[in-house]
């Protein structure tokens, strides 16, 4: 029976909260900048890496360790 590890859990899942605030707080800063399309491309790129990051570790999370 494998034990999930309920700390990972969590942690991925804020860290998927944080990727989509980011983003949402920086899609109302992008018009005020000189080049809001790079600025999004840039923003969308840090967003998805970590959100990947946080679903791998909620899947991680859950997979959990042999006991």
């Amino acid at each position: 029976m494998r034990q999930k590890n309920w700390r990972l859990v969590i942690v991925g899942a804020v860290m998927i909260g944080l990727a989509i605030g980011f983003f949402l707080v920086m899609m109302g800063m992008a018009p005020q900048s000189t080049d809001p399309r790079a600025l999004m491309a840039t923003v969308g790129q840090v967003s998805g890496v970590v959100g990947a990051l946080g679903l791998a570790a909620i899947i991680f999370g859950y997979v959990g360790k042999k006991v």
